[in-house]
Order: structure tokens, then sequence, then C-alpha cells
């Protein structure tokens, strides 16, 4: 969830690794730090906040000379955001400097061990890593990386440098990415691609146990037995616009009206409009498809997991296949009765959650076969699974997750699809009328931004009335679309929000009802649920609610004080994609409205690595 960097070649290290943590911030902004190895010694500059405050602090990189150093940038896990705690620490000595990203969960141990010799100065886990180095950093780097991997239990990205050894910059990967950036006489490291395609599209990622060193000319790397190893140097295509807000004043609203874009590419040559058959040309995923599958498991966390949720809904009506969505953190701890024959598919945007990589490896454990839904090609979960799908959403910055939701849903609806027709459950006809219906959508949602003048009104109403508790309600496939709009307003405004399946009212939520309640409607007609979604929101009205209702009925009954915002969605199968853009409106636009930092709300990261 930190974001790590490092960097040795010929140019000054210092703002090429204060550049790398602006483009990693959204992976935690309590804290940022700068260590440049200087003449024998580090310049080491930190603050807390954001990274703009380490800027400040330290100018325009006076003292900062070097060409070789690493970087941080932090969410909080042991200890206050305060400077004391931000990365990089030092041994005891100054000579080494050490960044982490991940928990040790074991630090307590081996801090009472070291501390009768050692002296330390933060609260954090990581800084035993630095006093571990001091004790064994020598001409043997092998050896200092397998104490490392004998003594530290838990999950860890950790990169360290020393003082006297500029020419190498030692790393080792447990759990947590780790990517190297091989330039000109250049090397780079990061936690993401975002910090190292500015500079180079050759890529190494690291595996699971990896561990190594790099140099002006490139990187060694050992596996977790020690014995040196070779990992692929990847070819990233890169467009440089994607990762600039291009004149919106967030990278979230950037992402919003990007939605339209996504959805041809998620569906340009993988759906036929006139057999109605999707398909894909990832490797070995139309064989893991074809293959004999008896259920489907879908794991994921988060805004993956309603995308999951919705699936389960395709799944079963197209393919006729049991289908389950199940929360990664839960299910990694479960006895799931999974077999050869259960296809579990993992779903994350990041292909780095902790939890969702963990299912994968009990999964397979147990002789399932996984299809991962994965936005970023070479991550781990790629890597891991028997075949991936890619999402093709390309960057998403801001920390709450919208362009991705669609993107996964499109790759969700695919695979339900070619499930359903690989099986001959899902009639010819229909298929080509939900593949019509697909191609669509881009325009279906471009539509739904005309909504938005109406949207800020009504954010700025809720501002006024200091409406601070909204509830979600749908029904059936738009159950889900209730559970992520409730989730982009919390994540963004602060404000307690709460999904529900709208016929759950009456069994406990109807007694939160009252004129103070935001009370949030998804409302498609089409739906067999129409008429009785109907019935819940009259009981939801005569509690003294005003509703706002996302519906696609041009006569939809609305009653005095409703705000009804129409959407154009002809297939109730498909029109999730649709009713979820007013919401993630709503949430960015309330957001603006009550001046949150809409990209990088607080206590959350753009990528959960760790558990």
């Amino acid at each position: 969830m930190c974001g790590v960097a490092g960097y040795i070649g010929g140019r000054a290290a210092y703002p090429l690794l204060v550049e790398a943590l602006q483009r990693m911030e959204y992976r935690g902004y309590d804290s940022a730090g700068v260590a440049v190895i200087q003449k024998g010694r580090f310049a080491l500059r930190k603050a807390p906040g954001r990274v703009e405050a380490l800027s400040r602090a330290v100018g325009a990189g006076r003292d900062t000379a070097g060409t070789a150093g690493i970087a941080h940038t932090r969410w909080a896990t042991h200890g206050a955001p305060t400077e004391a705690n931000a990365h990089p620490h030092l041994d005891c000595s100054g000579r080494v400097a050490v960044i982490h990203n991940g928990i040790i969960e074991n630090f307590a141990q081996i801090k009472k061990r070291l501390a009768k010799r050692h002296r330390f100065r933060s609260e954090t886990d990581s800084e035993v890593i630095a006093h571990l180095l001091e004790d064994r950093w020598g001409d043997d780097l092998l050896a200092a990386l397998a104490s490392l991997r004998s003594t530290l239990k838990g999950q860890y990205a950790v990169v360290a440098a020393h003082a006297e050894r500029p020419d190498t910059i030692l790393m080792i990967r447990s759990g947590p990415p780790l990517l190297v950036g091989l330039g000109d006489g250049e090397t780079f490291l990061a936690s993401d691609l975002a910090a190292l395609l500015p500079h180079t599209p050759r890529i190494v990622t690291l595996e699971d146990g990896d561990g190594g060193w790099i140099t002006r000319t490139g990187c060694a790397l050992v596996d977790r037995t020690g014995r040196p190893v070779r990992r692929a140097v990847q070819t990233i295509r890169w467009e440089a616009e994607k990762a600039e807000k291009g004149g919106h004043p967030h990278y979230m609203l950037k992402e919003i009206l990007e939605q339209p874009e996504t959805l041809l590419a998620a569906f340009t040559d993988r759906l036929s409009v006139q057999t109605g058959e999707a398909s894909f040309s990832e490797p070995g995923v139309e064989q893991l498809l074809a293959g004999p599958i008896d259920r489907v498991v879908l794991a994921a966390c988060g805004t993956a997991w309603h995308a999951s949720l919705v699936a389960r809904y395709w799944i079963e009506d197209f393919a006729r296949l049991a289908a389950s969505a199940e929360l990664a953190s839960e299910l990694r701890y479960a006895r799931p009765v999974l077999d050869r024959r259960t296809l579990v598919v993992a779903v994350s945007q990041s292909g780095e959650t902790a939890d969702t990589l963990a299912c994968v490896r009990l999964a397979r454990a147990k002789g399932a076969r996984i299809l991962a839904v994965v936005n970023v090609q070479g991550s781990t979960l790629s890597r891991e699974a028997d075949a991936a799908v890619w999402m093709r959403a390309g960057l998403e910055i801001g920390v709450a997750a919208t362009k991705t939701y669609l993107a996964q849903l499109a790759a969700l609806f695919l695979m339900a699809l070619r499930l359903g027709r690989a099986r001959r459950t899902l009639p010819p006809a229909r298929a080509r009328q939900l593949a019509r219906e697909a191609s669509a959508l881009s325009g279906q949602v471009a539509e739904a931004f005309t909504l938005r003048p109406e949207i800020q009104r009504l954010a700025r109403r809720f501002v006024r009335e200091r409406c601070a508790n909204f509830m979600f309600v749908g029904r059936g496939v738009n159950f889900p679309t209730a559970l992520e709009g409730a989730l982009k307003l919390k994540e963004i405004t602060y404000r307690h929000a709460e999904g529900y399946g709208a016929g759950e009212m009456k069994h406990g939520p109807l007694a939160l009802v009252d004129p103070h309640l935001g009370v949030i409607a998804v409302c498609m007609k089409g739906e067999d649920l129409y008429d009785k979604t109907l019935s819940n929101l009259e009981e939801i009205r005569t509690r003294g609610a005003r509703l706002v209702v996302v519906t696609n009925a041009s006569d939809f009954p609305a009653a005095p004080g409703d705000v009804v915002l129409g959407v154009k969605s002809r297939n109730p199968e498909t029109s999730p994609f649709v009713a979820t853009v007013p919401l993630q409106l709503l949430a960015y636009e309330l957001a603006a409205a009550l001046r949150c930092d809409i990209d990088k709300p607080r206590n959350l990261a753009k990528s959960v690595t760790v558990e």
C-alpha cells in the first residue's frame, strides 16, 4: 500500500525520486521521504503529510545532490504519520537506509532482541530492517538477503541502500509488488508501473520470494532459495497523457468521463453483434472457459466484489452454472469446497490485492482452476492464474475505482456470455440481443453525463440540509449497484452510507428512514422486480424520506419532492453499466461541494497489498 522507489544512474536522483513518489502517491500519503547517497553519507529528508510537503521542506533539491537514492510515500500502519515514523529509516551508524511496504508481523520480537544493542528512533515495524542490515550488510549481498528472508515474517517489499555502496541498491519481495525499470546507463525500481514508464518501457517484475540488487547497468536476481534467476523483460506500452488530469480538477472526474472509451476498448474484437458470440485472445482463456466446469466462484474485494456480485447473476442466467461471489478476505480463511471442476475467477484491478492472491493460492491447492480478471499486465495475479482476461481500462489513478468497475463488469459480462454459448444454455437470438445492448452501452453511458448539472444541484442541496447519512437501495442485478453507490459515497465524502436490497427494508433498515436520511434508489424498468421495487419505494416515502431515483422509466411515478435521474438503458441485464454512472457523479459532486480530497481520500490507498 505504501510506495517505494529507487534510482541509480548518471542523473540527479532527487528530482527523479520525488517525481516517482508523486506518481505513486495514491498508494499512501501520510508521510514521504528521500535518502540520496552523497559522498559516503545520506542526504535524508522526511516530512509528514503529502509529497508536496516534502518538496517544500527540501526546496529545489538543495543539499540532496547525488545519483543514487531511495524514496517512500507512506500509508501508516505501525506508528502515527509523523516525521520520525516516515521512511527511509537509518541504522545506528547512519550508513544503511531502508524503505518498506508491508507489515513485519514479528517486528516486536526482533525489536526486543535488537534493542539491547541498537537505538530505535521510531514506532514503526520497518525500522527493525535497518538494524538487521546494520549487523549483516557486508560484501556478501546474498547473505544479507538470506538473513532478511529467514528473519522477517509477514509481507514486505524492502529496498535498502548503503551510504558507502553508491553502486548498489538492495531489494527483496515477499508479497507486495516490486518492479525494475531498465534504462540506458540507469536503473529504476518502484512499486508501480506509473513511476517507471515515463522513463523506460523495459520492465522486470520480481516474483514472490525474489531478491537481488540494481546497479547502473541492470539488475541481478535470486529466487527464494538464493539461486540466481532471470525474469523476463517486458516492453510495456505507455500513454503519458493518461497519467495527467487533462484539464479536469480531479483524476476521478477524468476517469468517470473516460468510461465510454473504456467500454469500447473492453468490447472491441471480443464481441460480435452479428452472431452474439464473445471470444478472448488472451492465452488460455478460451480453453479454460470451454473446460469441464460445475461451479464458478468469484473472489474479490471492495469494488471488484460488487462487480463479481453482478457477474453471479449473469453466470447463473446465461450459463445455468451455480455461481457465488465471495469476499476474498473471508474466503481465504474459510474451508471452501473446491475441486478441479470449480472455476475460480479472481477479480482485481491491480493484480496485487493480498487477500485475493491468498484465495488463488488456496484454490490452487484444492485443485481448482484459476481465471484472473485484472488490469495490470505482469501483475502477480496474472502470473499465478491459469489464464488472465485484461480489463483494458488503462491507468487509473483516483483511489475510488470508477472506470475499472465498468471494465470489470464488461470482462465478466463477456465471460458469462462465452460460458452460456459454450454450454448451449444461451439461445443464439438472446445472445445477439445481449450483444446489441452491450454495443450500445458506450453511448448510453456518455448520455448519462448530461445529468451532471442536476446532480450538482442535488449535491449542494444535501450540503445545505446537512445530510450526513445515506441509504442506497436496489433489487436483482442492481442490488450490487446500490452497494457500489454507497461505497463510492463513503470513500470520498466521509458520509455514512449503506447499500441494501430494497426488498429487505421491512427486515430492519426501514427503522432508519426519516426526513433527514438521503435515500438513493435504482429502479430500472424491464426488470422482473420493477413493480416490487416501486412498492418498496412507497414504503420509504411514507416515512418522510425524499427519494433520488435512478431509472430508465419515462413514466416513473414520481412523488412531490422526488428527484428523478433518467438514464437510457433498454435491457435489464446490462442496466448496471449505466445505472452506476449517476451514483459515481453524485459521490464526486458531493465530495467536491464538501471540499474533500477526492483523489486521495483519508485512510485509503489504491492498492491493498497487505492484509
